[in-house]
């Protein structure tokens, strides 16, 4: 997943409006008589379509397109900018006062306003509809509308990565109306570009443009969402006109596409994060001397060397395109040392038993799962693999039923207190926290790092942090994303976020 410049959200007064990316406010270019339709290959389904409700990659790719939120991040300069607010200001370290663009409407009819942002951030706070990714504005104390198109924002504490949780899809505003009176994860209701028309579970969600969009109405008429059952199979439907684009490629598969004329492969270094993972509620995975064997005995460097450059090799937790990131951390961790683990292992007896390793059916995790097997088989620890549907695994790891998995986090703020945060922080135990980790030395340092809006101290509080975890280890990093995509040559205009996510508005046929 061009390299993109560490973010630093300066806490100023007087935030000043900026131009949005995209069509930079302006109406979509004419496509000409070429079908303005496109279809998108996924190899998993979505599990829903609201941004309160969700809290995944696949998910987001519809989300964006159909919702949008009050800033977004510059795919190219990472830097915040408003989208559907205006401006902002900060009176005092623990207000936000939003200034709102007027004469929008969601796709319903229904104005959006000061009360459709109360509304929508209240909702998303609310114990009891759970929202998974509640803690992007856990240090919100008050939303409250000051007029129309104003809406103040107060926290309990100095909030330093306040901008960068705002940008990010699953702070989305959706219609007050379509949420109380329909269910938005099905029949999802936004601001943005395309609405949707429908959803055949395990096939295909189908978008349209939205005629009334604020920004004009987009080249692209139709959007589709196809679920496939692998990257191959997409490419294979890439070949023969049936799909126009498709992301996380992967190594194995580059070769294929680059020897395509007809099809052009996108790359960006990214923020995401991909790692192995204990369920730090079971034995031995509990046990930071079993935690320590493993991490010694994966070779990451083989590892990265097989993704033929769609991946960076890092000891870090925080990735070097995350604010927070420290390059001394990457003499932290566990460096490849099999002896070493072998000999934690006999003297604990791990290699007595065999342990069970949940794997989601998607490419990259089942790449990485296979290697990561191979090589603890190495050193006498036994490994049994079982993949599941996408929709399935966020549940059950969710449900902390499993002993070792994979995950990967997209970074869609850019910043890593929304990376240690939501992860491994205990407050999120049971819900995004899906490795149940809990660390009050960690929890400390990354409570300091978002409760300050002094970027250089939250840059060294969340190197401090990601110090401990790698020490601990409930994690290990295996790869940071280079984002990778692929599409037709007669799709034109497509760009890939460092965070992996895209939008299609200012997409078009030729």
């Amino acid at each position: 997943m061009v390299a993109m410049g560490v973010l630093v959200l300066a806490a100023c007064s007087g935030g000043s409006e900026s131009q949005p990316e995209g069509n930079s406010g302006q109406e979509g270019g004419d496509g000409g008589d070429v079908d303005q339709t496109l279809t998108y290959a996924t190899t998993s389904d979505a599990p829903g379509l609201s941004p309160i409700d969700t809290n995944d990659s696949v998910s987001s790719h519809v989300i964006e397109q159909v919702y949008e939120t009050l800033f977004v991040r510059n795919a190219e300069t990472g830097e915040i900018e408003p989208r559907l607010a205006e401006s902002y200001e900060n009176p005092d370290d623990n207000t936000w006062v939003i200034k709102l663009k007027e004469d929008i409407e969601f796709q319903d009819g229904t104005p959006f306003n000061a009360e459709a942002v109360k509304y929508t951030f209240e909702t998303f706070l609310d114990p009891d509809r759970a929202a998974p990714r509640a803690s992007l504005l856990a240090p919100v104390e008050s939303i409250e509308v000051e007029d129309e198109y104003t809406v103040v924002i107060k926290t309990e504490e100095p909030y330093g990565a306040m901008l960068a949780a705002l940008s990010h899809s699953n702070a989305a505003i959706v219609s007050p109306e379509a949420d109380q009176n329909g269910n938005i994860n099905e029949d999802p209701v936004g601001t943005g570009p395309f609405q949707f028309v429908e959803w055949t579970k395990g096939d295909e969600i189908v978008l349209e443009k939205n005629p009334d969009y604020w920004r004009g109405e987009a080249d692209l008429e139709q959007v589709t969402f196809k679920v496939v059952p692998s990257v191959s199979t997409a490419i294979s439907m890439m070949e023969t006109g049936e799909v126009d684009f498709i992301d996380g490629v992967t190594s194995e598969h580059t070769a294929r596409l680059e020897g395509n004329d007809s099809i052009e492969l996108l790359t960006k270094e990214g923020t995401p994060v991909y790692y192995l993972g204990f369920n730090m509620e079971k034995e031995p995975m509990n046990n930071p001397e079993f935690r320590k064997a493993l991490a010694h005995a994966i070779d990451r460097d083989a590892y990265v060397d097989s993704l033929d450059g769609l991946g960076v090799r890092s000891n870090s937790f925080v990735g070097p395109q995350v604010f927070g990131y420290d390059e001394g951390a990457e003499d932290a961790g566990y460096d490849y040392d099999p002896e070493k683990a072998q000999e934690i292992i006999e003297e604990n007896g791990f290699g007595d038993q065999t342990y069970h390793m949940l794997v989601a059916n998607r490419d990259m995790y089942i790449n990485m799962a296979e290697i990561v097997q191979a090589q603890l088989g190495e050193v006498g620890i036994n490994v049994e693999m079982e993949m599941i549907e996408w929709g399935t695994f966020l549940d059950m790891t969710a449900e902390g039923n499993f002993e070792l998995t994979f995950m990967g986090w997209s970074n869609v703020t850019g910043d890593g207190s929304e990376l240690l945060y939501p992860n491994l922080h205990s407050d999120n135990v049971g819900a995004s926290n899906r490795m149940r980790y809990s660390n009050e030395e960690f929890d400390q340092l990354v409570d300091a790092s978002r409760n300050t809006t002094d970027q250089e101290e939250r840059q060294q509080l969340i190197a401090e942090a990601n110090e401990v975890l790698l020490q601990d280890a409930p994690v290990v990093p295996m790869h940071h994303g280079v984002i990778a995509g692929a599409v037709v040559d007669s799709v034109k205009g497509l760009e890939l976020s460092p965070t992996g996510s895209w939008e299609l508005y200012q997409v078009t046929r030729e």
